[in-house]
């Protein structure tokens, strides 16, 4: 029986890099994203078993009833993914910059939530599965100009967290999967020098086996755990100074 795996933002970047590692493997797919005529051009790639949904994340009414759809067409799922996400730059002096705030923690913690918590009842009743979000290592501290951003991913990793010490003994993995710069349309826009950048295939790769693998929390690559490590360490004097003169990503961008 093919497995069953269901990821959100699929129709760009990294989603869909997983939706199509996935399909080369003969997975029923159900997928989910904004961006409904790019998804629709995913899916006409991909095996007549893909479940196309064009939905926002942050609308719980619309994740009910895709999961409620895929379960009563595939079954429950063997992976779950949240891996819808947005990012833009914000000020905390800029008030104009509040409707951006409330739409990046709206999408990125509360769409996570939304995408994974429909699968959590009938996945520990089965008593397996693996749900999967994907954080970022900029929630490791608050970036400047970013504070949106950080202060989503951040809430993204305690709230993936709590639920895998909430599911302990259950038999479902939850996985925290933090990447460093991936090659997307979110990261494309960046002004400045990023580190030990991946290209989406390469980085679905990476995620898929650290999923596969149940780990509680990885950072992909491997070389940004060391980069996140140190920034966790660093003197907040000292990461002030140096954070001070970081480049910042673009306010005002669509979202």
């Amino acid at each position: 029986m093919p497995r069953r795996i269901f990821i959100t933002g699929a129709s760009s970047g990294v989603g869909a890099a997983l939706a199509a590692h996935y399909a080369a493997e003969g997975a029923s797919l159900g997928l989910v994203a904004r961006h409904g005529p790019a998804l629709d051009a995913l899916g006409a790639k991909l095996p007549a078993t893909s479940a196309l949904y064009p939905a926002d994340v942050a609308d719980f009414a619309a994740m009910r009833a895709a999961a409620d759809d895929f379960v009563a067409r595939h079954g429950v799922p063997d992976i779950v993914i949240a891996n819808a996400g947005i990012s833009v730059g914000t000020l905390g002096e800029a008030t104009e910059d509040l409707p951006a705030v409330e739409r990046v923690l709206r999408t990125n913690v509360l769409g996570l939530a939304a995408t994974l918590a429909p699968f959590v009842v009938p996945m520990r009743e089965r008593g397996s599965g693996i749900l999967a979000g994907i954080a970022s290592v900029a929630g490791f501290r608050g970036l400047p100009g970013a504070g949106a951003y950080s202060a989503s991913k951040a809430a993204a990793i305690n709230w993936l967290e709590s639920l895998r010490v909430e599911l302990a003994g259950s038999g479902v993995a939850v996985v925290t999967v933090c990447p460093g710069y991936i090659d997307t349309p979110m990261t494309r826009v960046n002004r400045y020098r990023m580190p030990f950048p991946l290209g989406a295939d390469d980085a679905a790769r990476r995620i898929a086996r650290a999923i596969e693998a149940r780990r509680s929390f990885v950072v992909v690559p491997w070389q940004m755990s060391l980069v996140g490590h140190a920034m966790r360490l660093l003197p907040n004097a000292l990461y002030d100074a140096l954070a001070a003169r970081a480049g910042r990503k673009p306010r005002n961008l669509p979202l």
